[in-house]
């Protein structure tokens, strides 16, 4: 299937989410330049990319094809932070506040090797514990299937608050008939996560060959749809 950015656009939109994790919004060589129209993007769905002051590419929309999508959030900082492991990954760390709560959101897009994950969740597990101790939401697509004691996800854990809900998983791959749960959401530090579910629609299954998955989330004060 002919990738279509209006037709992943109308995706976004059919999510009404007010967070929006992407991956692969660039092009993967090249100038890098990202593939979306933001101006269509904000004018369809209400999201505002976060801008990434210290990210390479202008003609870029993220990081390493990451971009984080906001409505009626306000940005304390955001970085672009690169990840370890055999592939050229990346992930933004954002700082913001929603409904005038505190939040960090890490947007992420983990590797295909299993030793490269496991590396890199212990760098995203780092990330939530050098913060100020805000809740913190962890999103992507972590090309991670396994469930048990062979997960690579495993050193983030430790971070997950101490209820269920906050670690279910939802099979996302392949958008046609979804087997696998390679795409997470995961609240950690009083963010509690709830009502995951995959996003079923005819737009979904043409637009990736992941379904975007969603959930509702709770913090101290405040309950917000991320994707």
């Amino acid at each position: 299937m002919r990738r279509d950015p209006n037709r992943t656009v109308r995706v976004i939109g059919e999510l009404g989410a007010d967070i929006v994790a992407l991956q692969e919004v660039d092009r993967r060589f090249g100038d890098r330049r990202g593939v979306l129209d933001p101006e269509l993007l904000q004018e369809m769905t209400g999201l505002t990319p976060v801008a990434l002051t210290d990210r390479l590419g202008l003609r870029a929309h993220g990081w390493h094809g990451n971009l984080l999508l906001l409505r009626g959030a306000e940005v304390e900082e955001a970085r672009a932070v690169t990840l370890p492991g055999l592939e050229p990954r990346g992930a933004i760390v954002a700082d913001i506040r929603i409904a005038g709560q505190p939040l960090r959101v890490i947007a992420a897009h983990l590797g295909l090797l299993h030793q490269s994950r496991l590396l890199q969740a212990r760098f995203l597990s780092r990330e939530i514990e050098a913060g100020d101790g805000r809740p913190s939401l962890v999103m992507g697509d972590f090309n991670e299937w396994r469930l048990g004691a062979g997960c690579s996800l495993m050193p983030l854990r430790r971070e997950l608050r101490a209820v269920k809900r906050s670690a279910q998983t939802m099979a996302s791959f392949p958008a046609q008939m979804p087997v696998l749960p390679l795409d997470r959401i995961i609240g950690c530090r009083r963010a509690e996560i709830g009502e995951l579910r995959a996003h079923e629609s005819v737009l979904a299954r043409k637009a990736s060959d992941h379904l975007p998955i969603r959930a509702t989330l709770s913090l101290p004060q405040v309950q917000s749809a991320v994707m």
